[in-house]
């Protein structure tokens, strides 16, 4: 089981458009974009998420006992959220 750290569209966006003020909304997509650079497609946004994650697997985290605990209880409590 993995947490991603930096994984999410807030890391994607600041990758692909830093500074840019903008707002996502689920299935709509971009529901607000104010910035002079075209708005990224959420293809790309989501490639670059992909990127990203691929990224930290490739990084050899080693958890103490007690963070792999931790981290476990959250990703349980996020998985029953998902699920309800």
């Amino acid at each position: 089981m993995r947490a991603y750290q930096l994984v999410g569209i807030d890391t994607a966006m600041h990758l692909l458009r830093p500074g840019a003020k903008w707002e996502f909304t689920g299935g709509l997509g971009f529901t607000r974009w104010d910035d002079p650079r075209p708005c990224p497609s959420v293809e790309e946004v989501f490639e670059t998420i992909e990127k990203i994650q691929k990224f930290e697997e490739s990084i050899n985290t080693i958890l103490l006992p007690e963070q792999r605990e931790k981290m476990e209880v959250h990703l349980n409590s996020l998985q029953k959220e998902l699920d309800a």
